[in-house]
């Protein structure tokens, strides 16, 4: 997929979200050590939050590291070809609590799918996080029909 096909030529994808409770990043590199720290507490939790259907993620067993930061290049790397978004989801003390995503889908019935996920200590934060994501994807993004994965 090129970038044409996922997003308008032309557009500038944003880079941030603020809410009174997290702040969205794009997820890169740097994020590693948090974000592998933050999911591998929260497995269990992470693969019964919808949108996560099949079970293939996060692996049960988890990942290294360096596995982890292989996964988070590949992120980034996509943010900068325009075929795919990953944020990192942070708290007001800029703790790594999570993370959202946006994918290109393989149905025609949408334009776009979105899955986020927050740290098994975070649930609460689970529903206003995917609520403000999606209100952020109206307002912002160019996307009319947009796959919330059962939200």
């Amino acid at each position: 997929m090129t970038s044409e096909d996922f997003v308008p030529a032309g557009f500038d994808p944003p880079t941030s979200l603020t809410t009174d409770d997290v702040r969205l990043e794009p997820l890169g590199p740097q994020h590693n050590d948090a974000d592998h720290a933050a999911w591998m507490s929260s497995i269990e939790h992470i693969r019964s939050t919808p949108g996560y259907p099949d079970g293939s993620w996060p692996p049960p067993e988890g990942m290294t590291l360096e596995a982890n930061l292989a996964d988070l290049t590949r992120h980034s790397d996509d943010f900068a070809r325009r075929v795919g978004f990953t944020f990192t989801v942070l708290d007001p003390a800029d703790d790594v609590i999570g993370c959202v995503y946006l994918y290109p889908t393989d149905s025609e019935d949408w334009d776009v799918t979105v899955q986020s996920w927050v740290r098994a200590d975070r649930a609460h934060l689970d529903t206003p996080l995917a609520d403000a994501v999606a209100g952020w994807l109206a307002a912002d993004w160019p996307w009319e029909r947009v796959d919330r994965c059962g939200r």
